[in-house]
C-alpha cells in the first residue's frame, strides 16, 4: 500500500532522511521507532505530501504521491495527532465529524452528528460527551475523541503520531487496545510513530527502526527482540550505553 524508495529530505544543512526504503503492506500495521529527531515525522509528512523530498519516490497504492489529486488522495487518510489537535472552540461532535461537514465528503449536519456519536461510542465514550468542549475532557478522553475523528470517514490508511504521549500507563494500554481492535475491524493500513514500546508490542504487525536518516532494521514485531542489530537492541531496552549516543 505504501512504498518509500530511496527517499532523501534535507532542511538546509540538516540531512533528515538519507535514503529511506520502506514497504507497508495493505491492511497491516507498521510502527516506526527511533529516537527524537531521527526523521519519523518527516517520513509521515512526506507520505502525505506535506513535505517534498529532494529525491526518491513515494507511492500509495501504486500512485506517486506527487502526482495524485490532492483532495481525493488525502480523503483516503485518517490521522491521530500527538497532542490531540482538537479545535477548542468546537464541541466534541463537530471535532469528530470535521471532515464530514466539509468538502467532497460533506454530509447533512444531522447525519454527521449521528456518525460522530457512533464513533464516540466505538472508542468508549457516551453520547453526552458530544456536546462538551475539549477543555472539559480529561487527556485520555481527548485522545479518544482524536481517535474517533481519525476513523470517522472510514479511511483506508490511518497514521498515529505518538498515540499514548501524556497518558498514564493504564490509559495508554486502553488506547493501544482500542487502536488494535479498530484497525483490525476496519482492515486499514496503518503507520505509527512512537517511543512507547508497549504500544509497539500491542499495535504492530511490523516494525521499522529509523536512525540517522535510514531504516536500520525492519521485520515482524515477533522478531524484534532477536533482531541482532545493536541499535534496535539498545532502543527497545532503553539502554544508556550503546551505538546510539544520548543527547546531554
Amino acid at each position: 500500500m505504501i512504498t518509500l524508495d530511496n527517499v532523501h529530505k534535507s532542511f538546509g544543512d540538516n540531512r533528515v532522511l538519507r535514503g529511506v526504503n520502506l514497504h507497508v503492506a495493505k491492511g497491516k500495521s507498521m510502527v516506526i521507532i527511533g529516537g527524537s529527531g531521527t526523521g519519523k515525522s518527516v517520513a509521515i509528512k512526506s507520505v502525505l505530501g506535506l513535505v517534498t523530498p529532494e529525491s526518491g519516490t513515494i507511492t500509495v497504492d501504486g500512485t506517486d504521491v506527487t502526482k495524485a489529486d490532492r483532495d481525493a488522495f488525502l480523503a483516503r487518510f485518517g490521522m491521530l495527532f500527538q497532542g490531540g489537535a482538537l479545535f477548542d472552540s468546537l464541541p466534541v461532535w463537530q471535532n469528530v465529524s470535521f471532515r464530514l461537514l466539509r468538502g467532497a465528503l460533506a454530509r447533512p449536519k444531522d447525519e454527521a452528528r449521528e456518525i460522530a456519536i457512533e464513533k464516540l461510542r466505538r472508542v468508549g465514550l457516551t453520547a453526552d460527551v458530544a456536546d462538551r468542549l475539549p477543555a472539559e475532557l480529561s487527556g485520555g478522553m481527548q485522545k479518544r475523541v482524536g481517535l474517533a475523528r481519525a476513523i470517522a470517514a472510514e479511511p483506508e490508511i490511518i497514521f498515529f503520531d505518538e498515540p499514548t504521549t501524556g497518558l498514564d500507563p493504564i490509559m495508554a494500554g486502553v488506547i493501544n487496545d482500542l487502536i488494535r481492535e479498530i484497525v483490525t475491524e476496519m482492515g486499514a493500513t496503518t503507520m505509527t510513530i512512537t517511543h512507547d514500546m508497549s504500544s509497539v508490542r500491542t499495535i504492530a504487525d511490523h516494525v521499522a527502526m529509523l536512525h540517522a536518516g535510514k531504516i536500520r532494521w525492519t521485520g515482524p514485531v515477533s522478531e524484534m527482540d532477536d533482531a541482532g542489530d545493536p541499535y534496535v537492541d539498545q532502543f527497545i531496552h532503553g539502554r544508556a550505553t550503546g551505538p546510539i549516543e544520548a543527547v546531554r
